[in-house]
Protein backbone atom coordinates (compact mmCIF):
# COMPACT_ATOMS: atom_id res chain seq x y z
CA UNK A 1 0.00 0.00 0.00
CA UNK A 2 1.21 3.50 -0.91
CA UNK A 3 1.57 5.32 2.54
CA UNK A 4 -0.34 8.89 1.99
CA UNK A 5 1.97 11.70 1.52
CA UNK A 6 1.84 14.85 4.86
CA UNK A 7 -0.20 18.11 3.31
CA UNK A 8 1.08 21.27 3.39
CA UNK A 9 -0.57 22.27 6.47
CA UNK A 10 1.21 19.40 8.65
CA UNK A 11 4.50 19.96 7.26
CA UNK A 12 4.22 24.11 8.14
CA UNK A 13 3.63 23.29 11.87
CA UNK A 14 5.97 21.01 12.15
CA UNK A 15 8.99 23.36 10.83
CA UNK A 16 7.48 25.95 13.04
CA UNK A 17 7.72 23.66 16.14
CA UNK A 18 11.36 23.34 15.43
CA UNK A 19 11.99 26.53 15.49
CA UNK A 20 11.07 27.32 18.28
CA UNK A 21 12.38 24.78 20.26
CA UNK A 22 15.52 25.45 18.39
CA UNK A 23 14.98 29.42 19.90
CA UNK A 24 14.28 27.94 23.15
CA UNK A 25 17.43 26.45 23.38
CA UNK A 26 19.19 29.13 22.09
CA UNK A 27 17.53 31.42 24.41
CA UNK A 28 18.60 28.99 27.56
CA UNK A 29 22.36 28.61 26.47
CA UNK A 30 22.62 32.75 25.96
CA UNK A 31 23.07 32.70 22.90
CA UNK A 32 20.26 35.37 21.72
CA UNK A 33 21.75 38.79 21.80
CA UNK A 34 19.57 41.37 23.68
CA UNK A 35 16.39 43.42 21.62
CA UNK A 36 15.59 40.64 18.98
CA UNK A 37 12.91 39.19 21.58
CA UNK A 38 11.42 40.94 24.69
CA UNK A 39 11.23 38.68 27.98
CA UNK A 40 7.52 38.92 29.49
CA UNK A 41 7.82 38.25 33.30
CA UNK A 42 4.72 36.73 35.41
CA UNK A 43 3.49 38.84 38.10
CA UNK A 44 5.61 38.42 41.37
CA UNK A 45 4.37 36.14 44.12
CA UNK A 46 4.28 37.37 47.46
CA UNK A 47 5.89 34.95 49.85
CA UNK A 48 4.31 35.17 53.16
CA UNK A 49 7.40 33.64 55.59
CA UNK A 50 5.78 33.24 58.65
CA UNK A 51 8.76 31.78 60.17
CA UNK A 52 11.17 34.19 59.25
CA UNK A 53 9.04 37.51 60.44
CA UNK A 54 8.61 35.91 63.86
CA UNK A 55 12.33 35.34 63.70
CA UNK A 56 12.84 39.03 62.64
CA UNK A 57 10.57 40.11 65.48
CA UNK A 58 12.51 37.73 67.90
CA UNK A 59 15.42 39.45 67.48
CA UNK A 60 14.65 43.14 68.28
CA UNK A 61 11.96 42.91 70.29
CA UNK A 62 12.35 43.39 74.07
CA UNK A 63 10.26 43.21 76.99
CA UNK A 64 9.93 47.04 78.54
CA UNK A 65 8.02 48.77 80.41
CA UNK A 66 5.13 51.00 79.25
CA UNK A 67 6.97 53.96 80.34
CA UNK A 68 9.63 53.32 77.91
CA UNK A 69 7.76 51.99 74.88
CA UNK A 70 4.52 54.84 75.27
CA UNK A 71 2.85 53.01 72.51
CA UNK A 72 -0.92 53.37 72.04
CA UNK A 73 -3.18 52.43 69.50
CA UNK A 74 -6.68 54.22 69.86
CA UNK A 75 -9.29 54.76 67.03
CA UNK A 76 -9.74 59.09 66.04
CA UNK A 77 -11.80 61.00 68.22
CA UNK A 78 -15.62 60.98 68.12
CA UNK A 79 -17.24 64.29 67.15
CA UNK A 80 -19.13 65.71 69.57
CA UNK A 81 -21.51 67.86 67.73
CA UNK A 82 -22.47 65.09 65.20
CA UNK A 83 -24.67 62.48 65.82
CA UNK A 84 -23.28 58.86 67.39
CA UNK A 85 -21.43 57.05 64.82
CA UNK A 86 -23.26 53.29 64.00
CA UNK A 87 -21.16 50.24 61.59
CA UNK A 88 -23.05 51.27 58.93
CA UNK A 89 -22.38 55.29 59.49
CA UNK A 90 -18.70 54.23 60.28
CA UNK A 91 -18.70 52.31 56.24
CA UNK A 92 -19.93 55.67 54.76
CA UNK A 93 -17.55 58.00 56.55
CA UNK A 94 -14.36 56.43 56.16
CA UNK A 95 -11.36 58.83 55.12
CA UNK A 96 -10.96 59.38 51.71
CA UNK A 97 -7.26 59.05 51.16
CA UNK A 98 -7.78 61.33 48.27
CA UNK A 99 -8.96 64.43 50.11
CA UNK A 100 -5.90 66.28 52.29
CA UNK A 101 -7.94 67.95 54.53
CA UNK A 102 -9.65 65.36 55.33
CA UNK A 103 -6.97 63.00 55.94
CA UNK A 104 -4.87 65.70 57.70
CA UNK A 105 -7.92 65.95 60.15
CA UNK A 106 -8.14 62.31 60.25
CA UNK A 107 -4.67 62.11 61.82
CA UNK A 108 -5.45 65.08 64.02
CA UNK A 109 -8.19 63.61 65.64
CA UNK A 110 -6.46 60.44 66.63
CA UNK A 111 -3.63 62.07 68.01
CA UNK A 112 -5.96 63.80 70.01
CA UNK A 113 -7.56 60.72 71.55
CA UNK A 114 -4.40 59.42 72.02
CA UNK A 115 -3.29 62.50 74.00
CA UNK A 116 -6.05 62.27 76.05
CA UNK A 117 -5.97 58.20 77.00
CA UNK A 118 -2.16 58.98 77.61
CA UNK A 119 -2.06 62.39 79.96
CA UNK A 120 -4.18 60.59 83.41
CA UNK A 121 -2.00 57.51 82.59
CA UNK A 122 1.30 59.74 83.08
CA UNK A 123 0.27 62.07 86.04
CA UNK A 124 -0.59 58.64 87.26
CA UNK A 125 2.79 57.10 87.04
CA UNK A 126 4.17 60.92 88.16
CA UNK A 127 5.89 60.99 85.30
CA UNK A 128 6.10 65.05 84.34
CA UNK A 129 4.41 66.54 81.23
CA UNK A 130 5.32 70.03 81.22
CA UNK A 131 8.75 71.74 80.92
CA UNK A 132 9.53 73.66 83.89
CA UNK A 133 10.39 77.16 83.42
CA UNK A 134 14.08 77.34 84.30
CA UNK A 135 14.99 74.36 81.59
CA UNK A 136 18.25 75.11 79.41
CA UNK A 137 17.84 73.18 75.97
CA UNK A 138 21.17 73.33 74.39
CA UNK A 139 20.88 74.82 70.50
CA UNK A 140 21.00 72.43 68.03
CA UNK A 141 23.58 74.64 65.91
CA UNK A 142 26.84 75.88 67.52
CA UNK A 143 27.48 79.30 68.36
CA UNK A 144 29.46 79.62 65.31
CA UNK A 145 27.08 78.40 62.88
CA UNK A 146 24.89 80.83 64.30
CA UNK A 147 26.86 83.96 63.88
CA UNK A 148 27.75 83.15 60.45
CA UNK A 149 24.09 83.15 60.25
CA UNK A 150 23.69 86.05 61.65
CA UNK A 151 26.86 87.79 59.36
CA UNK A 152 25.20 87.02 56.58
CA UNK A 153 22.01 88.14 57.75
CA UNK A 154 23.57 91.65 58.51
CA UNK A 155 24.95 91.72 55.02
CA UNK A 156 21.76 91.45 53.36
CA UNK A 157 19.86 93.49 55.55
CA UNK A 158 22.55 96.47 54.78
CA UNK A 159 22.63 95.44 51.07
CA UNK A 160 18.73 95.81 51.29
CA UNK A 161 19.61 98.75 53.05
CA UNK A 162 21.96 100.23 50.40
CA UNK A 163 19.52 99.52 47.69
CA UNK A 164 16.59 101.68 48.81
CA UNK A 165 18.88 104.46 49.37
CA UNK A 166 20.36 104.40 45.62
CA UNK A 167 16.69 104.23 44.87
CA UNK A 168 15.98 107.00 47.11
CA UNK A 169 18.50 108.90 45.64
CA UNK A 170 17.89 108.59 41.61
CA UNK A 171 14.23 109.81 42.70
CA UNK A 172 15.65 112.39 44.70
CA UNK A 173 17.18 113.57 41.51
CA UNK A 174 14.54 112.85 39.23
CA UNK A 175 12.55 115.57 41.82
CA UNK A 176 15.22 117.65 41.74
CA UNK A 177 15.25 118.03 37.67
CA UNK A 178 12.07 118.34 37.49
CA UNK A 179 12.09 121.14 40.16
CA UNK A 180 14.69 123.03 37.65
CA UNK A 181 13.13 122.38 34.69
CA UNK A 182 10.32 123.98 36.22
CA UNK A 183 11.54 127.17 37.85
CA UNK A 184 13.75 127.88 34.50
CA UNK A 185 10.33 127.38 32.70
CA UNK A 186 8.74 129.99 35.27
CA UNK A 187 11.51 131.99 34.89
CA UNK A 188 11.33 132.37 31.12
CA UNK A 189 7.38 132.99 31.34
CA UNK A 190 8.08 135.71 33.67
CA UNK A 191 10.43 137.60 31.41
CA UNK A 192 8.39 136.95 28.29
CA UNK A 193 5.73 138.48 30.30
CA UNK A 194 7.78 141.84 31.66
CA UNK A 195 9.55 142.34 28.33
CA UNK A 196 6.04 142.18 26.16
CA UNK A 197 4.48 144.33 29.41
CA UNK A 198 7.44 146.81 28.54
CA UNK A 199 7.10 147.06 24.98
CA UNK A 200 2.91 147.67 25.60
CA UNK A 201 4.27 150.57 27.83
CA UNK A 202 6.67 151.81 25.29
CA UNK A 203 3.90 151.89 22.63
CA UNK A 204 1.79 153.52 25.41
CA UNK A 205 -0.61 150.46 24.97
CA UNK A 206 -0.82 150.81 28.85
CA UNK A 207 -0.10 152.77 31.76
CA UNK A 208 0.71 150.53 34.40
CA UNK A 209 3.72 149.71 35.73
CA UNK A 210 3.29 147.04 38.25
CA UNK A 211 5.32 144.64 35.92
CA UNK A 212 7.88 147.15 37.69
CA UNK A 213 7.62 144.91 41.15
CA UNK A 214 8.17 141.63 39.66
CA UNK A 215 5.94 139.79 41.78
CA UNK A 216 2.49 140.56 39.86
CA UNK A 217 1.04 137.78 38.61
CA UNK A 218 1.16 138.04 34.65
CA UNK A 219 -2.09 139.46 33.36
CA UNK A 220 -4.11 138.23 30.67
CA UNK A 221 -3.83 140.09 27.35
CA UNK A 222 -6.26 142.72 26.76
CA UNK A 223 -7.90 143.41 23.40
CA UNK A 224 -7.36 144.53 20.44
CA UNK A 225 -10.71 147.25 20.79
CA UNK A 226 -9.59 147.97 24.27
CA UNK A 227 -6.20 148.84 23.47
CA UNK A 228 -6.93 151.32 20.68
CA UNK A 229 -9.44 152.47 23.13
CA UNK A 230 -6.77 153.67 25.88
CA UNK A 231 -4.43 155.09 22.85
CA UNK A 232 -7.40 157.42 21.32
CA UNK A 233 -7.72 158.81 25.06
CA UNK A 234 -6.95 162.40 25.27
CA UNK A 235 -3.99 164.09 27.33
CA UNK A 236 -0.36 162.77 27.13
CA UNK A 237 0.38 159.12 27.09
CA UNK A 238 1.96 156.88 29.90
CA UNK A 239 5.55 157.30 29.18
CA UNK A 240 4.64 161.25 29.38
CA UNK A 241 3.09 160.70 32.22
CA UNK A 242 5.95 158.37 33.51
CA UNK A 243 8.86 160.95 32.69
CA UNK A 244 6.48 163.76 34.61
CA UNK A 245 6.37 161.61 37.70
CA UNK A 246 10.15 160.30 37.65
CA UNK A 247 11.74 163.95 36.72
CA UNK A 248 8.77 165.93 38.13
CA UNK A 249 6.94 168.63 35.90
CA UNK A 250 8.86 171.98 35.02
CA UNK A 251 5.97 173.87 34.90
CA UNK A 252 6.07 177.72 32.71
CA UNK A 253 9.52 177.88 30.95
CA UNK A 254 9.36 181.49 29.60
CA UNK A 255 9.22 184.80 31.66
CA UNK A 256 10.90 182.58 35.05
CA UNK A 257 13.29 185.86 35.24
CA UNK A 258 10.63 188.54 34.81
CA UNK A 259 10.53 191.05 38.19
CA UNK A 260 7.22 190.94 39.65
CA UNK A 261 5.54 193.35 42.32
CA UNK A 262 6.52 191.40 45.17
CA UNK A 263 10.46 190.85 43.78
CA UNK A 264 10.87 194.67 42.97
CA UNK A 265 9.69 194.98 46.51
CA UNK A 266 12.07 192.96 48.15
CA UNK A 267 15.75 194.04 48.80
CA UNK A 268 16.25 191.75 51.69
CA UNK A 269 19.06 190.02 49.59
CA UNK A 270 20.83 193.46 48.64
CA UNK A 271 24.53 194.08 49.75
CA UNK A 272 25.89 198.03 49.43
CA UNK A 273 29.54 196.52 49.56
CA UNK A 274 29.49 194.06 47.09
CA UNK A 275 26.97 195.57 44.86
CA UNK A 276 28.48 196.88 41.28
CA UNK A 277 31.98 195.33 42.21
CA UNK A 278 32.10 197.24 45.21
CA UNK A 279 33.14 195.03 47.83
CA UNK A 280 36.37 193.49 49.23
CA UNK A 281 38.46 191.93 46.53
CA UNK A 282 40.36 188.96 47.28
CA UNK A 283 44.07 188.60 47.29
CA UNK A 284 45.71 186.61 44.33
CA UNK A 285 43.12 187.59 41.85
CA UNK A 286 43.07 190.61 39.56
CA UNK A 287 40.79 190.74 37.58
CA UNK A 288 42.53 193.04 34.71
CA UNK A 289 45.52 190.45 34.00
CA UNK A 290 44.09 188.20 32.10
CA UNK A 291 45.49 186.30 29.60
CA UNK A 292 44.72 187.16 25.98
CA UNK A 293 43.46 184.22 23.60
CA UNK A 294 45.44 182.01 20.69
CA UNK A 295 44.04 184.67 17.80
CA UNK A 296 44.97 187.78 19.49
CA UNK A 297 48.61 186.06 20.70
CA UNK A 298 48.80 185.25 16.86
CA UNK A 299 48.19 188.71 16.05
CA UNK A 300 50.39 190.12 18.38
CA UNK A 301 53.38 187.64 16.96
CA UNK A 302 52.84 188.82 13.63
CA UNK A 303 53.56 192.33 14.16
CA UNK A 304 56.06 192.11 16.29
CA UNK A 305 57.81 190.87 13.49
Amino acid sequence: MDTPLPSGSDSDSEESLVTDRELQDAFSQGLLKPGLNVVLEGPKKAVNNVNGLKQCLAEFKRDLEWVERLDVTLGPVPEVSGPQTTPQNKDRKAVDPEDDFQREMSFYRQAQAAVLAVLPRLHQLKVPTKRPTDYFAEMAKSDQQMQKIRQKLQAKQAAMEKSEKAKQLRALRKYGKKVQTEVLQKRQREKAHMMNAIKKYQKGFSDKLDFLDGDQKPVAQSSKGGAKGQQMKKGPNAKRRYKNQKFGFGGKKKGTKWNTRESYDDVSSFRAKTAHGKGLKRPGKKGSNKRPGKRTREKMKSRAR
